[in-house]
C-alpha cells in the first residue's frame, strides 16, 4: 500500500442538503482531486451505488462524464434534482401554487397551517406552532413549541386540553388516510402489505393526514415538469419531517433503524415545506442528465435504474476509466422509508423494484460484506485490470471499514491507499482491480498486526482512537493477504481479522489501553505505547510547527491552504484532525476573512528577543531572591540553593513540548513551564487529548510571560510570594476549542 497518499481535503457544504440526515456526510472537492491525478476530463467514470449524489456531481462538474448504478427511487431522484440545479425561484412558486389551491373553503396552506394550532401561554394569541412534543406510545402531545408572533414568547411549553382535542380529532379519521396511503404502496392482497403498514407505524394520525392530503393536491395540479420536480422535491421532505424518527430534545440525528425515540418531535409539516425551499434550491449551472442507454453528449450523467448486477448482464460498452463512490452502510430506516416515499410521490410502480427493502431484517456487518462482496464481484466484471477505485466510507466504525475492506479484496481489489483524519470524517480509501479475483492469502497473524501497530504508533507519537488502530491492523492483513483466502466464508474472514486486531492489542505488552468516561472494552478510549517504549515526536508538536512555519513564508492563507500543505507531510493514519490545526492557528494567528496571519508577537524574530528577555528576567530575579543561576542549556535556567535544584525553568515559545517532557531530567516537582500566555489555550489542548503527554506533564507547573514580567516589577518579592504567585495563574482553556480529535 502507498503510505504516502495524503488525505484529500475538502470544503463542508453550506448545509447538510435534503435527506442530510440519511445520507453520508461528505465534503466537496475531494473527488475532484483524485480523479485529476489519475483520470483525464471527458472518460467515462462508473459510480456503482449512486448512495449519495456527491460523488457523481462532483465527478460531472469537473469534466467527466459519469455512468451511475441507481437502485433507490429516491436517491435517483435526489442526484436528479441536485444535477437540474433546481433554481429557488421554481421551488417558491411551486410552493406558492400548492399554497393557494384549495381544500374545500379554504386555502390548502391555512388549512395544513389550522391542524398545528395552539394558543399562546402569555396572550392567549393561537398560532402554529413549530412542532409538538410526543412520548413514546403516548396518545397525546405532552408539551408544544411556538414563537408568538403578537408578545414574542417562544420556547417550548406544556400541552393545553385544546392542544389533546386536536390530536384525537385526527386520530379519528386515521384509518381512513392510512388506508389510501397504503393503496399507493401496497394494496390489498400485496404480500407486503403487512411490511408497509408496520414502517407506516412510524407516522402519526396528523402527519399523515397532512400527507396524504398534499400527496393527493400534488396529483391534481396542472404544472410545468420543472415545477411538479421542485413541488415533488419539497413533499420528499415533508414525508421524511412527518416521521416519529426526531429525537427530543433536538440533537443531529442519524436514524439507522425505524425505532421510535422515548421523545420526539411531531413537526409541523407546512413549515417544513418552507424550510426545504433552502436545501433544495441549486444556484450552480444545470448538468445534463440522461438514462441509459442514452448518453450524455459530454460531461454529464447517465443513469442506470437499477442494480449494478443488472448493468452487467446488460454488457455495458463504455470504456470506464475509473469507479468512484460513497461507499453505503446499512440503514434500515432509510431503506424502508425510502420504498413508502417512492410509492407516495411516484406511484406504486415505482417503487417496485425497490420494494424489497420493505421486508428486509437482516442487516449486520456480515450480510452487509455480503452485499458489498456481490456488488464488488459485478464491479469486477465491469472494469479493465488496473483500473482504479475510489471509495468514501462515511460513519466510519470499525466493523464497517472491516467488511468494505474484506468485500472489496474477497472480490478481486487491492488495497492501494488509506486515509483517515477521525471518526467524523470519511475515511478515503483507493483499490485497484487485479488480474484474478481469487488469489490463495494467508491466515490473520495477531504477531504481524502487533509489528503493524508499534511501527504506526511509533510514528504517530501519541495515542489514538481505535479506529485508527483497527484501520493499521486491516492494512497490514490486506498488504499480507490475509483478507481473502479460498474456501473461507466472508464471515469466518471478517472474526479473524477482528480478531487477530484484538489479540495483538490484548497481548502486546509494549501497547497500553486509556479507558475514557467509565467505559470498558478494547474499542473504547485510547490506545498508545506504553512509557519507556521510543516514540516519533508526538503529532500535534510537529503539525505546530509545520503551520507556523508555514504562516512565516505564507501570511494570510485560507485553512485549505493550510491543510495543503500539512496532508502531503502527514499522510494516511497521520492526518492530523481539523481540530488540532484550529487549536494551533487559535494560539498563533488571526483570521481575517477567512485568512490567517501570525500575531505580530509570534514573528520569529519577536518571539527569539522575548525569550532572550525571559532567560535574563529569571536570571535576574534568581540571582535576586539569593539562588545560584546556572543556564545548563539554551533553554533551561537553573535555581539552585547548597547545591540542590530548587526550581528548573524550561522557557518556550511554542507548545511543543512532547519531547523535553518525556525526556525531561529533573525532579517533576521542581520543573516549571514558561511560555507566552498564547501558548496555554493550545497546551491545555494537547493535554486533555493524549493520556500519556499528561502522564509526563504530572507534577509540572506553568508559568506565562506576563506573570513573570509583573513579578520582575514586583518591589517586594520573596521566595515565599513567588512560591504563592506562582501557582495563581493556572493553564487556561481557551474559547472555542471544544473538539478534542
Amino acid at each position: 500500500m502507498d503510505a504516502s497518499f495524503p488525505y484529500l481535503s475538502g470544503v463542508p457544504p453550506r448545509h447538510p442538503g435534503p435527506l442530510g440526515r440519511f445520507l453520508p456526510l461528505l465534503e466537496e472537492g475531494c473527488i475532484a482531486l483524485w480523479l485529476e491525478n489519475r483520470v483525464s476530463p471527458g472518460a467515462w467514470i462508473l459510480e456503482p451505488f449512486g448512495f449519495s449524489p456527491r460523488p457523481a456531481i462532483e465527478a460531472a462538474r469537473a469534466g467527466y462524464r459519469v455512468l451511475v448504478a441507481a437502485n433507490n427511487p429516491v436517491t435517483r431522484f435526489v442526484l436528479e434534482c441536485y444535477a437540474e440545479s433546481l433554481p429557488q425561484a421554481e421551488l417558491k412558486a411551486a410552493l406558492a401554487d400548492l399554497a393557494v389551491s384549495r381544500k374545500g373553503e379554504e386555502r390548502l396552506e391555512t388549512h395544513i397551517q389550522s391542524l398545528y394550532l395552539t394558543e399562546c401561554a402569555g396572550c392567549g394569541h393561537q398560532m402554529p406552532a413549530h412542532a409538538f412534543l410526543w412520548r413514546k406510545g403516548a396518545e397525546a402531545p405532552y408539551a408544544r413549541v411556538y414563537t408568538c408572533p403578537v408578545c414574542s414568547e417562544s420556547g417550548e411549553r406544556l400541552a393545553t386540553p385544546a392542544d389533546t382535542a386536536r390530536a384525537s380529532r385526527a386520530a379519528e379519521t386515521a384509518k381512513l388516510h392510512r388506508a389510501r396511503v397504503l393503496e399507493r404502496i401496497a394494496p390489498l392482497n400485496d404480500p407486503d402489505r403487512e411490511y408497509a403498514e408496520e414502517a407506516l407505524s412510524h407516522y402519526l394520525p396528523r402527519p399523515l393526514y397532512a400527507l396524504a392530503t398534499l400527496i393527493n393536491r400534488l396529483d391534481s395540479l396542472e404544472l410545468t415538469p420543472l415545477r411538479r420536480r421542485a413541488l415533488q422535491a419539497l413533499l420528499l421532505s415533508a414525508c421524511d419531517a412527518g416521521n416519529d424518527l426526531w429525537p427530543h430534545p433536538v440533537e443531529r440525528p442519524r436514524p439507522r433503524q425505524l425505532t421510535t425515540p422515548p421523545q420526539f418531535r411531531e413537526q409541523n409539516l407546512w413549515l417544513a415545506l418552507e424550510e426545504a425551499l433552502e436545501l433544495w434550491a441549486g444556484d450552480d449551472p444545470p448538468i445534463e442528465v440522461t438514462r441509459w442507454p442514452q448518453i450524455p453528449a459530454g460531461a454529464g450523467i447517465c443513469i442506470f435504474e437499477g442494480r449494478l448486477k443488472d448493468l452487467v448482464m446488460r454488457r455495458n460498452p463504455l470504456p470506464l476509466r475509473a469507479a468512484i463512490t460513497a461507499i453505503p452502510r446499512p440503514n434500515q430506516a432509510f431503506w424502508t422509508l425510502s420504498a413508502l416515499w417512492a410509492g407516495w410521490l411516484w406511484g406504486k410502480e415505482s417503487a417496485a423494484p425497490f420494494k424489497s427493502a420493505l421486508r428486509r431484517r437482516r442487516y449486520d456487518w456480515e450480510w452487509h460484506a455480503e452485499a458489498l462482496h456481490a456488488a464488488g464481484e459485478h464491479l469486477f466484471r465491469l472494469l479493465e485490470v488496473n483500473t482504479p477505485f475510489f471509495g468514501l466510507l462515511a460513519d466510519a466504525e470499525p466493523s464497517f471499514l472491516t467488511a468494505s475492506l474484506t468485500a472489496a479484496d474477497l472480490a478481486g481489489f487491492d488495497l492501494q491507499t488509506l486515509a483517515l483524519r477521525t471518526a467524523e470524517d470519511p475515511v478515503q480509501i483507493g483499490w485497484t482491480r487485479r488480474a484474478e479475483a481469487t488469489r490463495s492469502g494467508s491466515p490473520a497473524d495477531p504477531g504481524l498486526v502487533s509489528t503493524a501497530l508499534r511501527q504506526y504508533l511509533w510514528e504517530r507519537g501519541e495515542s489514538v482512537s481505535y479506529l485508527h488502530i483497527h484501520a493499521a491492523g486491516l492494512i497490514a492483513l490486506a498488504e499480507n493477504a490475509c483478507l481473502s483466502r479460498s474456501g473461507q466464508s466472508l464471515g469466518s474472514l471478517l472474526s479473524e481479522a477482528t480478531s487477530a486486531i484484538q489479540s495483538a492489542l490484548r497481548s502486546d505488552a509494549a501497547l497500553t489501553h486509556y479507558e475514557t468516561g467509565g467505559r470498558h472494552g478494547v474499542e473504547s478510549g485510547l490506545w498508545g505505547l506504553s512509557i519507556g517504549q521510543e516514540q516519533a515526536e508526538p503529532l500535534p508538536d510537529r503539525v505546530e510547527r509545520e503551520i507556523v512555519h508555514f504562516l512565516v513564508h505564507h501570511p494570510d492563507s485560507r485553512l485549505c491552504e493550510v491543510e495543503g500543505r500539512l496532508y502531503p507531510l502527514f499522510p494516511s493514519l497521520l492526518t492530523p484532525s481539523r481540530a488540532v490545526i484550529q487549536a494551533v492557528l487559535d494560539s498563533y494567528a488571526l483570521e481575517v476573512n477567512g485568512r490567517w496571519r501570525l500575531r505580530p508577537e509570534d514573528a520569529p524574530a519577536a518571539r527569539r528577543a522575548e525569550l532572550r528577555h525571559i532567560a535574563g528576567l529569571l536570571e535576574q530575579m534568581g540571582t535576586r531572591l539569593a539562588y545560584a543561576v546556572s543556564h545548563p542549556e539554551s533553554n533551561v535556567v537553573l535555581w539552585q540553593a547548597d547545591g540542590q535544584t530548587v526550581y528548573a525553568f524550561h522557557v518556550t515559545a511554542s507548545a511543543i513540548v512532547g519531547h523535553f517532557l518525556s525526556r525531561n531530567v529533573y525532579p517533576r516537582e521542581q520543573c516549571l513551564l514558561v511560555l507566552p500566555g498564547g501558548r496555554a489555550g493550545l497546551l491545555a489542548y494537547k493535554l486533555r487529548r493524549d493520556p500519556l503527554l499528561r502522564q509526563f506533564f504530572a507534577g509540572w507547573r506553568v508559568i506565562k510571560f506576563r506573570l513573570l514580567r509583573a513579578l520582575a516589577e514586583a518591589p517586594l518579592l520573596s521566595r515565599e510570594t513567588w512560591e504563592e504567585q506562582i501557582n495563581s495563574d493556572p493553564i487556561e482553556h481557551t474559547p472555542g476549542q471544544m473538539l478534542m480529535f
